[in-house]
């Protein structure tokens, strides 16, 4: 594993390899600014460790971990004064759904009417 966490842009970001900005973190997640924003507020919530590429591999050992990134995406949603208005969170999950980074995470969207269906 130790190499995909070196290639892996998401690791690099937690390690502070590579600038990002910061609105959240806590011992199992780094919340950051979206570099590629598609709506006013986007979020990506980033688990600390690279134990997980995609939704797909999550198994009974890790709800406390996707519990803990819902939990999260609340908490900043009402940190940044979205919570009230609406928000989206999303978990991208292989090619198809537009995952770029194969190390799980979750994004948290708002600040303007989402329309439905996504995409």
């Amino acid at each position: 594993m130790e190499n995909i966490e070196q290639s892996c842009t998401f690791c690099s970001i937690v390690a502070k390899d590579i600038p990002s900005e910061v609105v959240y973190q806590d011992e199992q997640v780094v919340a950051i600014k979206d570099a590629n924003p598609q709506a006013p507020v986007h979020v990506l919530l980033i688990p600390r460790e690279h134990n997980l590429e995609s939704l797909n591999d999550a198994s009974k050992l890790d709800l406390s971990l996707m519990g803990h990134l819902l939990y999260t995406a609340a908490k900043v949603a009402n940190q940044l004064d979205i919570a009230e208005s609406g928000y989206r969170v999303v978990i991208n999950t292989g090619d198809a759904s537009g995952q770029s980074v194969a190390h799980l995470h979750v994004h948290v969207l708002g600040g303007r009417h989402l329309a439905w269906p996504p995409g």
